[in-house]
């Protein structure tokens, strides 16, 4: 099954169209009213603002009544909001996990009820979905790996500040950042954690690695918030002796970037997963076909081009 790259287009569907084929799906009678739940990992990050406030735009376009659900990080919490939605009359479901491996134990109410699941951002193990939506973070990695060693000079100590520890997005792109630095080997990394994504833990974890290693030239963060995080840690060092790369091309991001603070960000739109991810639930509930693996494009966001994303 291949990925494509599909281009932002409102998919309207009626509400009548969607309610009629999930009830013949399920043997149920049609009525008026229908609900989707998406439930989000953490709505304590400006990534995943986006990625709601896309699916809330595209949900209604498409008619549909979509219930957020915020797990704050905790994958117990999760799993109870999932049981939820297979049981309160959601007609389908979409998931960023908090942690892939978990996640295929929690969907298993949502699976029994036979519901729609729609996966965005981050692989949940081995459920069946009927698409996986998100960014190409192996691609992603390489590219802000290359970014990273480019303005090295190919040559120096790094950190990297990791994501949460078992979601797919942390394993794909440490993947890429390995690929990214292979073609550099005078680039040394001293030290590789997880600040699971949050900025005030980055700035905790950036603070201690760079008093323990201060001739750190680099940070490669997984996503922005911890990038602005390092920014924090690093003060007037931030963009003059030490160079931070993020991911996620978030507005703070963005603005870090023209700030000179932020050498770079890895953009994914992720206002585009979310609309993406309720237009596939929406073609799934009408009956259509969708692609099992859907791949929004990722770009490099420097000074060079940062014009063209603050428009």
């Amino acid at each position: 099954m291949k990925n494509i790259v599909r281009k932002t287009a409102a998919l309207s569907v009626g509400l009548a169209l969607v309610l009629t084929a999930t009830a013949c799906n399920r043997g149920e009678a049609s009525a008026e009213g229908g609900k989707v739940t998406m439930a989000i990992s953490t709505l304590n990050n400006l990534f995943f603002v986006d990625v709601r406030d896309g699916a809330q735009e595209e949900a209604a376009k498409a008619g549909i009544e979509l219930t957020i659900v915020d797990a704050q990080n905790d994958s117990a919490t999760q799993a109870n909001q999932l049981a939820t939605a297979a049981t309160d009359g959601s007609l389908g479901v979409i998931v960023n996990a908090v942690d892939s491996d978990a996640a295929s134990a929690a969907l298993s109410p949502v699976v029994s009820a036979d519901l729609p699941i729609v996966a965005v951002d981050r692989s949940v193990g081995d459920t069946k979905v009927a698409s996986f939506v998100a960014s190409d973070n192996v691609a992603g990695g390489e590219q802000a790996a290359t970014a990273m060693a480019e303005k090295l000079g190919g040559k120096g100590k790094i950190i990297i500040l990791e994501g949460v520890p078992g979601a797919s997005s942390t394993n794909e792109r440490g993947e890429g950042f390995t690929k990214g630095l292979t073609a550099f080997p005078n680039i040394e990394i001293v030290s590789s954690q997880p600040a699971n994504y949050d900025r005030a833990k980055a700035l905790d974890v950036a603070t201690n690695l760079l008093q323990g290693n201060p001739q750190v030239a680099g940070v490669l963060a997984m996503n922005d918030e911890m990038a602005l995080g390092a920014i924090q840690a690093l003060g007037d060092k931030a963009g003059k002796s030490v160079s931070v790369v993020g991911f996620d091309g978030t507005t703070d991001g963005f603005t870090a970037v023209e700030k000179g603070t932020l050498l770079a960000t890895i953009a994914q739109n992720p206002a585009e997963l979310g609309r993406q991810s309720v237009q596939i639930v929406s073609e799934t509930l009408a009956g259509k076909d969708v692609d099992a693996n859907v791949a929004v494009a990722v770009d490099t966001v420097n000074a060079k081009n940062i014009s063209e994303y603050t428009k």
